[in-house]
């Protein structure tokens, strides 16, 4: 719904090019740590329908997040048109960070199949791990892209939190 609401708004101009840029990179980011979040909620929680709806859809997320920030690049490279510029913005490290989270981001959405997971068996998982760099990096790009970077800050310390207790829990649960 929302990326129909975007490309609407977007090719309508009722929405600016920095309201689509802006909302495009906020959804992908909200879906990362959906699909981030996923893991840890379940080491917290333990049972629950939700969180087992949640483990099954937790693929989709993933690759709707990729989604969005493939338009998110796509709506700033159709509005610079310039490869000059856009090489030149590239080595800023606001741009270069979200360059190379989102080439992180393609093997996984690559691999994000059932038959990929079966074909890859046990390197799916060790292959998917490259999701917490691709975080990293899409929080410097935020964070660094932003006018007022607060938001980026609130949103880095939940999924910090969140992340933390994951780690926590699964020491935790190694020892016992």
């Amino acid at each position: 719904m929302p990326g129909g609401w975007l490309l609407w708004g977007g090719f309508s101009e009722t929405l600016t090019y920095g309201e689509v840029v802006t909302e495009s990179g906020r959804w992908a980011t909200w879906l990362l740590m959906l699909t981030l979040a996923i893991t840890p909620l379940r080491l917290i929680f333990r049972k629950g329908g939700w969180l087992t709806w949640l483990l099954r859809q937790r693929r989709y997320f993933g690759v709707a997040s990729f989604a969005y920030a493939t338009g998110h690049m796509l709506v700033y490279l159709l509005r610079k048109q310039e490869i000059a510029l856009i090489v030149q913005e590239g080595l800023e490290p606001w741009m270069w960070s979200g360059w190379l989270g989102l080439l992180l981001f393609l093997p996984l959405a690559a691999t994000s199949t059932d038959s990929a997971v079966r074909a890859l068996k046990r390197r799916w998982k060790r292959l998917h791990r490259l999701v917490y760099a691709a975080a990293v990096l899409v929080f410097v790009h935020w964070l660094l892209s932003a006018f007022d970077p607060l938001l980026a800050c609130i949103h880095i310390a939940i999924l910090g939190g969140l992340e933390a207790s994951r780690v926590a829990l699964q020491l935790r649960q190694r020892v016992t």
